[in-house]
C-alpha cells in the first residue's frame, strides 16, 4: 500500500521533512511505515492501509500549515500524529488560527491539542474551569499564559499563583527565606510559564510590584480576589476544605483555574482529595468548566504519552 503527496516547492518539502529529516523519521517509527522523497514528492508505504492513511494525514495536513507561512516543529508533528490516531487530525489547520499570545521572543503560543483548544475556549468563557489530565497536557502553562495575556489587555489587575506544599505540610516555617523562597520550590511549573511569556526580569518587577503575586495555598483563607486571575496548580493534593476555602476566595472580575491530576493524589492515609470532590460537586453546576485531558493532549516527548497510557493500563 503506498500513497503519494505531491509539494509545490522544494522549500515546502524541506520544512515538511524537518532537520535531517527527523519528521519523517518519527512518522515512519510511530506508523511503521516508509517514506521516501523525491525531489517535490514524497511517498508513504506500508503493510497496514490504516497506517499509511494516518501517516498520509498527518503530512498532508501539516502542509496546509506550512503553506499558510507557519513554522513547523517536531513537537508539531507529535501532536499531529496524536490526532490522526484519535481520528481528529482534519481539526488540526483550526489549531493554528487562534493565537493564545506572544512569548517574549514574539513566537506564537497555540494550543496544540483539540483537548487543549477546548481548555482555553473553557477558560475564556467561565470564570470558574477546573484542568484535569496528566502530566505533559500543557493545563499549568496554558492557564499562565492566559493570565499574562488577561494581565496585558488590562482584563485583571493581578495574578495570584498558589499551590498546596504537601511535601512540607503546610508547615513552611522552618524552611529558609522569606515567604517567596520558601514556596518557590513548590510553584516553578508556574514560574515556568510567566518566564516565557513575560521573561524573567519583567517577572521578578511585577512580583516585587504585587502585581504577580506568589503564595501557599494557607495565605488564602479569608480574602477576596477582585479582578484577579487565579490559579489553583497541583489541586489533587488539597484536602476537600482547603478546596472549598480556596474557591470561595473569587471575587468579582475574576477568573480562577484550578489544574490537577487525579491519579498523582499525594495526600496521607484516606484524605479524600479536594480536586476529586470539587468535580463531583460543582459538575453541573452552570458557569463551572470540567475540563478533562488525557494521553493524547500530550505535548512533552512522544514517549511520555506512551508511558502514562502503559500506567493507565496496568
Amino acid at each position: 500500500m503506498s500513497n503519494t503527496i505531491n509539494i509545490d516547492s522544494l522549500e515546502e518539502a524541506q520544512a515538511l521533512l524537518g532537520a535531517n529529516d527527523q519528521h519523517i523519521s518519527f512518522l515512519e517509527e510511530e506508523f511503521g511505515v516508509t517514506i521516501h522523497t523525491l525531489g517535490n514528492e514524497i511517498t508513504v508505504e506500508g503493510s497496514s492501509e490504516n497506517n499509511v492513511g494516518m501517516a498520509e494525514d498527518v503530512l498532508s495536513n501539516l502542509l496546509k500549515i506550512i503553506q499558510r507561512g507557519m513554522a513547523v516543529n517536531l513537537r508539531d508533528v507529535q501532536s499531529a500524529a496524536l490526532m490522526a490516531q484519535k481520528g481528529t487530525i482534519e481539526y488540526l489547520a483550526d489549531l493554528y488560527n487562534e493565537e493564545i499570545a506572544r512569548d517574549q521572543k514574539g513566537k506564537s503560543i497555540r494550543a496544540k491539542t483539540t483537548g487543549q483548544r477546548l481548555y482555553v475556549e473553557n477558560i475564556k468563557r467561565h470564570d470558574l474551569t477546573l484542568g484535569i489530565g496528566p502530566a505533559g497536557t500543557g493545563k499549568t502553562f496554558l492557564a499562565v499564559v492566559l493570565a499574562c495575556q488577561m494581565l496585558r489587555d488590562n482584563n485583571v489587575k493581578r495574578i495570584v499563583l498558589t499551590r498546596p506544599a504537601v511535601e512540607a505540610g503546610e508547615n513552611l516555617g522552618f524552611l529558609p527565606g522569606d515567604l517567596k523562597e520558601k514556596v518557590d520550590p513548590y510553584l516553578r511549573p508556574l514560574y515556568d510559564g510567566l518566564h516565557a511569556v513575560l521573561g524573567v526580569e519583567q517577572t521578578d518587577r511585577l512580583i516585587d510590584r504585587g502585581v504577580i503575586e506568589v503564595a501557599p495555598l494557607a495565605y488564602m483563607r479569608g480574602r477576596t480576589l477582585n479582578e484577579a486571575f487565579v490559579i489553583l496548580d497541583e489541586a489533587q493534593n488539597t484536602t476537600q476544605m482547603q478546596m472549598k476555602m480556596f474557591l470561595t476566595r473569587l471575587g468579582f472580575g475574576s477568573k480562577m483555574i484550578v489544574t490537577g491530576d487525579e491519579t498523582q493524589i499525594d495526600l496521607p492515609g484516606s484524605t479524600k482529595s479536594g480536586l476529586v470532590e470539587a468535580v463531583r460537586i460543582l459538575g453541573d453546576v452552570k458557569g463551572v468548566a470540567v475540563n478533562r485531558m488525557d494521553e493524547t493532549d500530550v505535548v512533552r516527548h512522544p514517549l511520555v504519552s506512551k508511558i502514562i497510557k502503559a500506567y493507565e493500563k496496568e
